[in-house]
């Protein structure tokens, strides 16, 4: 019987994970759900207190909570610091990854010597000088140009295409339809309005447990490499431009825009449809909020947010550069104010 179709006591979840258990430890549970939707072979969690109320409707088998409200479940319950990280982990336990069989598809075609444990899917291909760790899948209709790498472990779903040279690390994800490698967006102008396309001779390097959303593309260096450093998760349909480099356990949501050598810090998130423009630094543990444009660098770590319309860009520029006052100028008005009630007095 499998993990998942057994289950874990509170008990063995709390010896995994720590955690504080107050309720009875031999109660199994078989799956996790949210507050609202949960059975009572279920477990569920509270990490925003807007749904606090939830507590005392919840069929939940048992709640993961901080202790902050933990006064409020009648429930059994797992006291954390961080709820909702706890709850990831208990998820993953109860539904552990499944994995094919190894072995590789009659219909694949396959030129590199891979190992016996990997599992190369359907319609496949995987070219010469190709090295590739020990359980790895590669998903029916996948690309593995000549000369990519990699690691033990990582998962490739279908039709996920690496170009020639780049390198995948260990215990990666990447999801269907991601292109790892193609061409970055280099073309030079010649005089008579023409463009020349400019050879992308760089890679792109990508570190372990980094996971690559759906249609996300992400563009070989032009002369150096394209690089995503350990961790990095990234979610469905976005473009990273070449030569930009991603920090470790930095996050990004669906549509975000990196524009080409754009260097963005460890721990940032980037909300959803958020464009970051070329040649920009971005410190460590910036927080750059949904469809924010990104237009200079940002030197310190905090949330940053802000979006104009569109308009002339000659206009755009100077309102742009109004804005960047507009603290001051508030400062200003009020001083005139005070100013002139003084005045009004007198007179």
């Amino acid at each position: 019987m499998s993990e998942r179709a057994s289950g874990f006591t509170l008990g063995e979840i709390v010896a995994r994970f720590g955690g504080e258990l107050v309720g009875d430890g031999s109660l199994r549970i078989l799956q996790v759900s949210t507050l609202e939707q949960a059975g009572g072979d279920q477990i569920t969690f509270l990490a925003n207190p807007k749904y606090r109320k939830q507590l005392h409707t919840t069929r939940a088998a048992a709640v993961i909570l901080h202790r902050t409200t933990a006064v409020d479940c009648q429930r059994p319950h797992i006291v954390c610091d961080n709820p909702y990280a706890y709850f990831a982990r208990v998820a993953q336990l109860l539904n552990p990854a499944r994995r094919p069989e190894a072995g590789v598809h009659p219909s694949a075609v396959v030129i590199a010597s891979i190992p016996d444990s990997i599992h190369v899917g359907a319609n496949a291909f995987i070219d010469a000088e190709v090295k590739i760790g020990a359980g790895v899948t590669v998903g029916p209709g996948c690309v593995i140009g000549r000369g990519a790498r990699i690691g033990d472990g990582s998962l490739l779903h279908a039709s996920v295409t690496v170009y020639p040279d780049c390198v995948i690390g260990r215990n990666a994800i990447v999801h269907s339809g991601a292109v790892i490698g193609a061409d970055g967006f280099g073309i030079a102008r010649e005089a008579d309005g023409s463009w020349t396309k400019i050879p992308q001779i760089g890679r792109v390097v990508i570190g372990d447990d980094v996971e690559i959303g759906a249609n996300t593309t992400i563009d070989r260096g032009a002369l150096g490499d394209t690089v995503l450093e350990d961790g990095v998760k990234l979610d469905n349909q976005i473009q990273i431009g070449h030569n930009v480099r991603i920090g470790a356990h930095t996050a990004m949501a669906g549509c975000v825009g990196v524009a080409g050598s754009a260097r963005i810090g460890r721990r940032c998130t980037v909300g959803g449809g958020a464009i970051i423009l070329g040649h920009l630094d971005i410190a460590d543990d910036v927080n750059i909020s949904a469809a924010t444009l990104v237009t200079k660098s940002i030197t310190q770590p905090g949330t940053y947010t802000g979006a104009m319309p569109f308009e002339p860009h000659r206009d755009w520029m100077r309102n742009a550069a109004r804005l960047r006052h507009l603290e001051n100028m508030a400062d200003r008005i009020q001083e005139l104010e005070a100013r002139l009630a003084q005045w009004e007095k007198r007179t």
